[in-house]
């Protein structure tokens, strides 16, 4: 680059001509000369300075040689104004449909701005541009045709309905927030299998220890963990999906608040990883009822409590006493909370049964 101009690298959305006009100003450069120098008429030197013509590749490189200004400069700043063209033609031509769907997605959006994922101070056109980006699809009103490859927990009842773009909009979310998490290679489902007990033993930690430690585990194991926000629309607990970028990744949320359901929850999604469903399983927004969230429920349920000593626990001992199930929650090393959540579960005893022995995890900023 010559020695008397100085051109910042940022990329601007002004046409490329005016880069020029400036340039030739500062080397005191008339356009007829700098036509002489590319080999070009004086008219074309002027329609590209006025905005009239782009500037080519060819054209760039000849601009490097008259000027001593690299090619890729102006070849950058051309598709930069390319680019910015087709956004403004973009933002005029959406419809009022995909508006709408920016009205569903106001929570999650809002959340996507506070996380850092996506930009803020922008009208709802734009916002629906930036969606399309980070949602990677052309049209937000194609989300429901999407098909996931995944596994998920969900909490569905008459008052938990999904929202098909809230749903998809989550699953990114945990792409996002799992994509910076480094993971020792592919699924390792022997090491998992080994790391149950280890897992368990979490469950009487605090829970900024078993937090940090439940994504190392998992990391070694090949698969990234974290634990989501959840949004009004995607009642969903827990969640395992192989990334675009080939990544395992494992979700969590914190729902409804209570340990026993998130443990439970988590356990079910570790049989997912186990019974190989992170390759087969597609997600259906209509319904979460499966063989494999059959099989993902009884690995959950057999795993936090061996059947055999469950089945005599509630067969010989007093279930509706706390003695007896702190006494039988110590004799397969899990928390009473999980022992209690089980029986209510299995409507053995009522819901509102000793639900102050179950601890609720939130949001600090809750």
């Amino acid at each position: 680059m010559n020695g008397n101009l100085e051109f910042q690298s940022d990329i601007q959305v002004e046409h490329p001509g005016i880069y020029l006009k400036i340039a030739l100003e500062k080397l005191d450069m008339t356009q007829s000369e700098l036509a002489i120098r590319t080999g070009v008429t004086a008219k074309h030197i002027s329609t590209i300075i006025n905005g009239e013509k782009s500037i080519s590749a060819s054209f760039a490189k000849k601009l490097e040689y008259a000027l001593g200004i690299d090619s890729s400069y102006w070849i950058e700043r051309q598709a930069a104004f390319d680019n910015y063209q087709v956004e403004l033609g973009e933002e005029n031509h959406i419809s009022d449909d995909e508006i709408d769907v920016l009205a569903s997605l106001k929570e999650i959006t809002s959340y996507f701005v506070k996380r850092g994922f996506m930009q803020n101070n922008c009208g709802k056109s734009q916002k629906v541009l930036r969606l399309r980006k980070l949602l990677c699809v052309s049209d937000l009103t194609a989300i429901p045709k999407i098909t996931y490859n995944a596994a998920y927990r969900a909490q569905v009842n008459t008052n938990a309905k999904i929202d098909p773009y809230v749903l998809f909009a989550w699953q990114k979310l945990c792409e996002k927030e799992t994509e910076n998490i480094s993971v020792n290679g592919e699924l390792n489902t022997e090491l998992l299998r080994s790391k149950l007990n280890t897992i368990k033993n979490l469950m009487f930690e605090k829970i900024d220890v078993w937090t940090e430690k439940l994504q190392e585990i998992f990391a070694e194991c090949g698969v990234a963990f974290a634990i989501v926000h959840n949004f009004k629309g995607a009642p969903v607990q827990g969640f395992i999906k192989k990334s675009e970028n080939g990544k395992n990744i494992l979700c969590m949320t914190i729902r409804n608040g209570r340990a026993d359901s998130f443990w439970f929850t988590l356990f079910h999604e570790i049989g997912h990883l186990l019974n190989g469903d992170l390759s087969t399983r597609f997600v259906d927004f209509s319904s979460v009822v499966s063989d494999a969230e059959a099989k993902a429920d009884e690995f959950a349920m057999n795993s936090l409590i061996p059947v055999e000593q469950y089945l005599k626990f509630t067969r010989f001992c007093d279930y509706h006493n706390e003695c007896e199930i702190h006494t039988f929650a110590q004799s397969v090393n899990v928390p009473d909370f999980v022992v209690i959540g089980r029986l209510q579960k299995d409507e053995l005893i009522d819901w509102s049964h000793f639900t102050k022995s179950i601890p609720r995890y939130k949001w600090c900023d809750d």
